[in-house]
């Protein structure tokens, strides 16, 4: 190896894990449900994005198994050669259905949905107002774009219409931009939708909204833009298929137009290769499951409400979370390891999220019940969350 390379990496490793924020991957034996075993150990799990519990659906197994049979295991090609294949299109109608637009088009990641539409619609000559919470995928879509980066406080509508009116006065711009997360991944609070559109129609802002952690869960499952009935108002909306929904891969849905162009613009849709047909089959499964009832969405919420309360009521700050997402904020990294560690000593598995995931001094373990938990299994976690939380102080 490279002394240099050497030297770097040793000292980088070094001054992580000296300051609690080097992260220790733990491996999963088996599926990822409300139980995980981690090294022989049975585990509740609270730091799943299978919101939903889909990730283990009977239905969606047998879908997916039934498509590598008629479909084989790989697509074959990128979109744009051969790679379409008819259970693509057949997820991509359901999903425009499912959010109330135009049309939709299926990427391989949300990560790549947002790589994808920010770099193909915005350049050099534009700018993008972006929330400053914004997911790291929005981050790196918008440094990609070239676009001038304009932060915007938190939720802080005052500063979007100043920052917005600055921007478009300034004539500097072709076009501009406001981005947000439509649920905060870190916190569990919900963007200001109504304000935001409001502001975004006076100043003719694009609308880009990004609800990887809202579809499934906000609106009765069909995310944060529906939740506020802005479906027509929103210009773009990205979502995952990978947490509530239970497989992988992301998708952007608005205009026919929108969706057109991104076919011919979307970088990792023309030089990706698609989806994998079982997983497409699955997917498209899941969300029909989702516009047919909300019983799970339901009880997402119902276990999200129960566990919320106990934490609050044991005296953890569980901060502004408006949905199911409910972190626990301890501050101090090498505390929030600490805590996050005993926590899997006694039985829950609640990861410890530290800088560069969120702000230095705020780490946090992020509690994400699901619609497979049972109250038992919340019980015993709270009792563990009391006992581990006294002996390290961070409750009375």
């Amino acid at each position: 190896m490279s002394k240099i390379l050497n030297e770097f990496l040793s000292s980088n490793l070094q001054d992580l894990k000296d300051n609690g924020l080097y992260n220790e991957i733990n491996v999963v034996r088996g599926a990822n449900g409300p139980v995980i075993d981690i090294d022989g150990e049975a585990l509740i799990n609270l730091s799943s994005n299978n919101y939903l519990g889909l990730a283990t659906d009977e239905l969606l197994k047998k879908a997916a198994k039934d498509t590598i049979d008629s479909h084989g295991v790989g697509a074959g090609a990128v979109r744009t050669i051969n790679g379409t294949l008819d259970v693509h299109v057949e997820l991509e109608e359901t999903l425009a259905k499912f959010k109330g637009t135009e049309a939709a088009v299926a990427f391989q990641s949300g990560f790549n949905c947002n790589m994808a539409a920010i770099q193909g619609v915005m350049d050099k000559e534009d700018a993008i107002l972006s929330d400053e919470l914004n997911h790291a995928s929005i981050i790196d879509g918008c440094r990609l774009s070239r676009a001038k980066i304009i932060r915007v406080n938190h939720s802080d509508m005052d500063d979007l219409r100043k920052k917005a009116r600055e921007a478009t006065e300034s004539g500097q711009f072709k076009k501009v931009m406001y981005i947000t997360d439509g649920v905060f991944s870190m916190d569990g609070d919900v963007a200001k939708l109504p304000e935001i559109v409001e502001i975004a129609k006076a100043f003719d802002l694009i609308t880009y909204v990004d609800d990887a952690h809202g579809s499934g869960v906000m609106g009765k499952g069909a995310g944060t833009v529906k939740h506020f009935g802005l479906e027509k108002e929103v210009d773009i909306q990205m979502g995952t298929l990978s947490k509530a929904i239970g497989v992988v891969g992301g998708y952007i849905a608005g205009t026919q137009d929108l969706v057109d162009y991104l076919k011919v613009a979307a970088r990792p849709f023309l030089f990706s290769t698609s989806l994998t047909p079982g997983d497409t089959k699955a997917i498209n499964e899941a969300v029909k499951m989702l516009m047919a009832s909300t019983e799970l969405h339901d009880r997402l919420w119902e276990n999200g409400d129960y566990l919320k309360k106990g934490l609050e009521t044991l005296g953890f700050n569980i901060g502004n979370s408006e949905t199911p997402i409910t972190p626990c904020i301890i501050g101090d990294e090498k505390t929030t390891q600490a805590f996050s560690k005993r926590l899997m000593e006694e039985g829950v598995y609640a990861k410890s999220i530290v800088f560069p995931t969120v702000p230095r001094g705020t780490g946090r373990v992020r509690n994400m019940p699901t619609a497979a938990h049972t109250k038992e299994m919340l019980d015993e976690a709270l009792e563990i969350y009391e006992k581990v939380g006294k002996e390290l102080n961070v409750i009375s």
